[in-house]
């Protein structure tokens, strides 16, 4: 029945406010307010705000689950990123490097020399907002279920993992410094890992460097054992060994990856590689017939161990590179790479920011997440480019800022 027929209708009484105001707005628009009521019957008209997916899931329900899965998810649930990172608020940290304090012979008269105290050297850390939106129309959110808007925030979430792992590796693979950053007028020099740029590493038991020492290398060949035995002593000769309470974590992609899992003493190696449980190792039996546990699973995501090292495949690292990273723990200020958030605690952690009206925030909501990295422990960590003729050259997916 058309609108026309509605007015033609003689039995229709209409109320006396209802004909006065149809002169000003028009008899068909004020007829579809007093007999459709939007939403209730039926009709999602633009002046009517979805409360609740088709499946009846409220939307309000489901903003404040959003809020305590971003609740867990900053209370670092990566296992592997926070073993080889730590918090970090300020724009420079200043380091101090001990000198070794050293008795001399003393004498009936004379005083003997103060201790000079230690150097001061200072490590910076890069800082950036980044941002991701999902924007919901009233027709999505009228056909949409929770499980649609669950999948869009999984794959927030997701996004917001990767950006984080991918900005954490292009701060390992870069050797190169980056001089003068500035923030908030602050000149920041963000130093990586050791790249013969002059600055002499402190010197450790026994072991002395040249400022043109590095900690990237280059293996003309696929990886070999003695290759992960070199990268092993780097880490040891700065303090970063097994022997002084580090884990050694090697991240290799599937193509390294099928390399050291075939290691075996018997045809060389320097240790047997022994699978994990979450890699189908079980218990290992060697050929003297011996039975040697399988490893415990210090990290998680470890594919095995080779000797001191627990192998992680993880092939967002591209094939041909190797990194080794000592670990101090959870977030252990000994991890190699800071990682910076906003001095105002309210402002760290990824954030989902509600849209314009405050009561529908999932309504042109987005997420948020500002942080930045740096080195802190140059000696910590290690890359070996393989299959490399050359200098090290790094690679290409993390060369450029995204």
């Amino acid at each position: 029945m058309s609108l026309l027929q509605i007015h033609d209708r003689p039995k229709l009484l209409l109320p006396a406010a209802f004909r006065r105001e149809v002169s000003t707005r028009g008899f068909a628009e004020r007829m579809m307010d007093l007999l459709i009521t939007g939403y209730d019957s039926g009709f999602n008209e633009r002046a009517d705000l979805l409360t609740a997916a088709v499946d009846g899931t409220d939307f309000n329900e489901m903003w404040r689950d959003i809020q305590e899965t971003l609740r867990l998810q900053n209370n670092w649930r990566d296992n592997l990123l926070a073993r080889i990172m730590f918090q970090v608020t300020n724009e420079v940290d200043t380091v101090g490097i001990p000198a070794y304090a050293q008795f001399e012979k003393a004498s009936e008269y004379g005083q003997p020399v103060g201790y000079r105290g230690a150097q001061r050297r200072h490590r910076g850390y890069t800082f950036e907002w980044w941002d991701l939106a999902f924007r919901y129309t009233w027709m999505f959110l009228a056909e949409a279920t929770r499980q649609d808007l669950d999948n869009h925030h999984n794959m927030a979430l997701e996004a917001d993992n990767r950006l984080i792992f991918t900005e954490v590796l292009r701060t390992l693979f870069n050797p190169t410094n980056l001089a003068g950053v500035a923030d908030g007028n602050i000149p920041v020099n963000v130093y990586k890992l050791w790249n013969a740029d002059g600055e002499v590493p402190p010197p450790w038991k026994s072991y002395t460097h040249l400022g043109s020492h590095t900690h990237f290398l280059t293996l003309t060949t696929a990886v070999t054992s003695a290759s992960l035995s070199t990268m092993a002593t780097h880490l040891a000769h700065h303090g970063h060994g097994v022997q002084d309470g580090a884990t050694l974590v090697l991240l290799v992609n599937e193509q390294e990856a099928n390399v050291i899992t075939t290691f075996k003493v018997a045809t060389g190696a320097s240790f047997d590689f022994i699978p994990s449980a979450n890699y189908g190792g079980g218990v290992f039996l060697p050929a003297n017939g011996g039975i040697i546990a399988r490893p415990d699973g210090t990290i998680r995501e470890e594919i095995g161990t080779y000797g001191p090292w627990h192998v992680v495949r993880e092939d967002m690292v591209p094939a041909n590179y190797l990194i080794g990273l000592a670990s101090g723990g959870v977030m252990n200020i000994n991890n190699p790479v800071g990682f910076r958030q906003h001095k105002n605690a309210q402002m760290r952690g990824l954030k989902a920011i509600p849209g314009q009206r405050s009561d529908y925030p999932l309504i042109d909501s987005f997420y948020q997440r500002g942080f930045g990295t740096g080195v802190r422990q140059r000696g910590a960590g290690v890359i070996l480019n393989v299959n490399q003729a050359g200098a090290y050259t790094p690679p290409a997916a993390y060369v450029a800022a995204t």
